[in-house]
């Protein structure tokens, strides 16, 4: 398939379906294909508009085609930045693509809910209408309806006249008498509801068939003829000639539904709404509430476009053929007396004169306003005889200031784009050997960026300005001889050698390198020099030499340095133990060559120890890292593999590896004495599996234990078994299992010192006329009190605090070498009482039974 048709196909066609509305992406529009480049966007540009061109021979383009060039005059700067290098324009011009669809799917919305009013209904003519109008898909307007709820259907046809010549008399009389429509006349009841009319008469569900309707028309004549004779009887007679006439002939069905449309036809003339025509048709009339709403979008929908010659006439006037219309009118009957035929007559001979005008501003030599009178001349009768001619005569001028310079391999042209404002101007760049191009056809076109010059040649680049068909006269640079140099050149050092390499560029005889002035052996692609100092940096001029008649010339040069070098020792092992709070000191012996640096891998390293590679090979995240006498100070911030690679120059020896879990220390330890118990509780340390739990009880050795997530969250921390006169060191660190190991992360640590337990009693003592409470202290070592207070408090609640009552007696630096007895007065006190010991927080007092605490209950 060729691209014309194929464009057709992907572009013109769905755009002509939409209603001429092109698309808003610039990307289907322009049929670009990414990756965007300045040299693929203005060819591709430049074959889609030759598509234009020759697609608008069709009509049936021709509107769309006309509409995206108006379009493209707005978007000529965009494509000539593109032409010229800068993308940027473009780009931004693509991301406004998608926020102009949404605006305009809204718009579309609003208008199909406008044109479907309160009645939700839409006939399938205007659907496309609007969907044409707002350039959007058939696919996109049926999402809109359904969203909105808006039904598509043809309107159902309608009488256009009564199928009973006298029922404007029936009409009449049923005024008259008072009664809604035939039907409520027929089945003698105003109150009559859910008529049904499409399909066949019904009335409550009920159709109404021959038979029925003549029973229900002999009842009513019958009450009709048991009433007195008056003016009312007379005119129930001529409802009752027209229906037994209906009844008879068989069009019963058409004539009451007739009845129908014709009242509400009055009521749309009287400019009603559709929801008053809604109302009038439920309410007023009896409808079911379906068929009203069908029934009224019928109404709304009668009358059509006109056809016949005027609407052929209009067809080509649309289309802007305005003088094939004027003829086409000439050889009509009728064609004087069509509005058409005036149309297309003064559009021509308004055109004419334009025409005319345009010729005497051109031998002024004021081609721009020529062109706006052409144009103004075109938009009224674009067939005109002469007008392409014409316009064909008025090029524009030429642009100034061309500039051709190379750029590697490529040459790039830049311009003054041409003085004309008039028209949609493009510019075509032209590449000619040897001379400058004479008219865009003596020479290659290129884009603004010729991708692929010719070398070592001269090159002529001329840049013409198009208007239309017409061309300016070219405007050429000065001649470009193009040298690249080698390409992708690379250097790369060894111990004891540098290695280079290059791509020589087409049209080289060779390649010429210099170390440091001196020139050295080299092949067409690449060299080895072995004749350098490890640790010295060498120099390199690296050019390409092409042919010049007899004899050689040699590019300015690209300079490159290299410094050789020992290979990289390997770290064979390494360890890894915490440094601070969350860092990692990785120790190793420091090798004899290279500098250590610490990879990051998601798994094994692809290479094995010892391995020698290229720097630009590895993989993995590089860890920041500080230098330590022991090796490097890391901080992975994530869980994966180690690995330390040694690195000198461009090559890199691989190390040592480990798998690192990473496993932040628990935050928030505390630790609690509940007496002989210790209970732990921390933060749970990230997505550790486990907890590994150490504590030392005095210089009883460490033990472990091991407590998961669930165990700790179920035991509300940890719970371990100390007695409370021993001291205790603590540590918290998470754990994770890899591959049958067991990998600890960094700890967090707290120590409790051991406390001292002093259990005492309290016991009345001594005769009825001189009681006594005997206090006795006994501690498990020697101890010193700095203060021991005794409190009373009254009543039923027992004191926990100093505080909380009256202090009875206190003892300061009370030495307690082993068990002691104080003695003190009874205190006399009316009801039941408390008394109870409190002493410093480093000493644990231990109370005796409630029992003995309690006094007088």
């Amino acid at each position: 398939m060729s691209f014309d048709d194929d464009y057709k196909k992907r572009v013109l066609d769905p755009a002509r379906a939409a209603g001429d509305q092109p698309p808003e992406d610039l990307r289907a529009r322009y049929a670009l294909a990414e990756p965007l480049t300045p040299e693929a966007v203005t060819a591709r540009v430049k074959e889609v508009r030759q598509c234009w061109r020759r697609s608008r021979g069709q009509l049936k383009y021709r509107r769309l085609i006309d509409r995206l060039e108006a379009e493209h005059r707005q978007l000529a700067g965009v494509f000539t930045a593109a032409e010229q290098g800068d993308l940027g324009p473009l780009r931004q011009r693509l991301r406004g693509g998608d926020e102009r669809n949404a605006q305009r799917r809204a718009e579309v919305r609003t208008r199909l809910l406008d044109a479907a009013g309160t009645l939700k209904l839409l006939s399938p003519a205007e659907c496309e209408a609007i969907g044409k109008a707002g350039g959007i898909s058939a696919a996109e307007l049926n999402q809109l309806l359904r969203i909105d709820g808006v039904e598509v259907h043809e309107p159902d046809p309608l009488p256009a006249a009564a199928p009973y010549p006298g029922y404007a008399k029936a009409r009449e009389s049923l005024h008259v008498l008072g009664s809604r429509h035939l039907l409520a006349f027929l089945l003698g009841s105003d109150r009559i509801g859910g008529v049904r009319l499409f399909g066949g008469v019904s009335a409550g569900g009920v159709p109404i068939d021959p038979a029925g309707a003549g029973r229900a028309l002999e009842r009513v004549a019958g009450e009709w003829a048991r009433r007195p004779r008056d003016t009312s009887a007379t005119h129930a007679e001529t409802v009752l000639i027209a229906l037994r006439a209906a009844l008879r002939e068989g069009f019963l069905h058409d004539l009451l539904a007739y009845d129908f449309v014709a009242r509400l036809r009055e009521r749309r003339a009287q400019r009603a709404s559709d929801a008053a025509l809604m109302d009038a048709a439920v309410r007023g009339l009896g409808l079911e509430t379906g068929e009203a709403r069908r029934l009224v979008f019928a109404i709304g929908r009668e009358g059509g476009a006109p056809v016949g010659p005027g609407g052929r006439l209009r067809e080509l006037l649309d289309a802007g053929e305005a003088h094939a219309a004027a003829l086409l009118a000439e050889s009509m009957p009728d064609g004087d007396t069509l509005p058409e035929t005036a149309e297309a007559q003064g559009r021509v001979a308004s055109a004419a004169r334009l025409l005319a005008e345009a010729g005497d501003l051109a031998d002024r030599g004021d081609a721009d306003a020529a062109w706006r009178k052409l144009e103004d001349a075109a938009a009224l009768a674009a067939d005109l005889p002469g007008l392409r001619e014409r316009r064909r005569a008025l090029p524009p001028l030429p642009p100034t200031g061309v500039r051709a310079a190379a750029d590697g391999e490529r040459v790039r042209v830049t311009w003054t784009p041409s003085a004309s404002r008039a028209g949609d101007i493009a510019h075509q760049v032209v590449r000619r050997a040897g001379r400058p191009p004479a008219d865009p056809a003596d020479g290659d076109p290129v884009p603004a960026a010729d991708p692929a010059p010719p070398v070592n040649v001269p090159l002529y680049y001329a840049v013409f300005a198009k208007r239309g068909e017409a061309v300016s006269t070219g405007a050429a640079a000065a001649p470009v001889l193009l040298r690249p140099e080698p390409s992708d050149v690379e250097l790369a050092a060894g111990d004891g050698t540098v290695t280079g390499r290059w791509v020589c560029p087409p049209g080289a005889s060779r390649v010429a390198v210099f170390r440091d002035g001196v020139p050295i052996p080299v092949g067409r692609e690449g060299f080895t020099d072995r004749a350098v100092v490890n640790g010295a940096t060498h120099r390199y001029e690296i050019h390409a030499v092409y042919p010049e008649g007899q004899i050689e010339t040699t590019t300015p040069g690209l300079v490159l340095t290299a410094t050789p070098h020992p290979l990289p020792d390997p770290v064979p092992e390494f360890t890894a133990e915490p440094h601070g709070q969350d860092r990692l000191l990785l120790g190793f012996a420091l090798p004899e060559h290279g500098l250590v640096e610490a990879l990051l891998l998601d798994g094994d390293p692809p290479w094995p120890k010892g391995a020698l590679v290229p720097v630009r090979e590895l993989r993995g995240e590089r860890v920041d890292s500080t230098p330590h006498a022991r090796g490097l100070v890391v901080r992975p911030g994530a869980s994966g593999v180690l690995l330390l690679v040694t690195v000198a120059g461009a090559s890199a020896a691989i190390g040592a590896h480990r798998r690192h879990v990473d496993l932040p220390v628990p935050e928030g330890l505390t630790a609690a004495r509940r007496g002989d118990e210790v209970r732990i509780g921390f933060a749970w340390p990230g997505d550790a599996a486990a907890v590994a739990v150490t504590y030392e009880i005095g210089d009883s050795g460490a033990q472990r234990v091991a407590v998961t997530r669930a165990a700790y969250t179920a035991a509300g921390g940890v719970h371990l078994a100390v007695p409370e006169t021993a001291a205790v060191r603590i540590g918290v660190a998470g754990t994770s299992d890899h591959a049958g190991a067991v990998l600890t992360g960094p700890a967090a640590t707290i120590a409790l010192g051991a406390r001292t337990v002093v259990r005492y009693d309290l016991a009345p003592s001594g005769p009825p006329w001189k009681r006594e409470l005997v206090l006795t202290l006994t501690p498990d070592r020697p101890v010193r009190l700095g203060r021991l207070d005794l409190v009373v408090r009254d009543g039923k609640v027992m004191p926990h605090a100093p505080g909380d009552g009256e202090n009875l007696v206190s003892w300061h630096d009370l030495d307690l070498p082993g068990e002691t007895v104080l003695r003190v007065p009874l205190p006399r006190r009316r009801g039941p009482h408390w008394l109870r010991c409190f002493t410093g927080d480093a000493v644990d007092l231990a109370d005796p039974p409630v029992r003995r605490l309690q006094q007088g209950a």
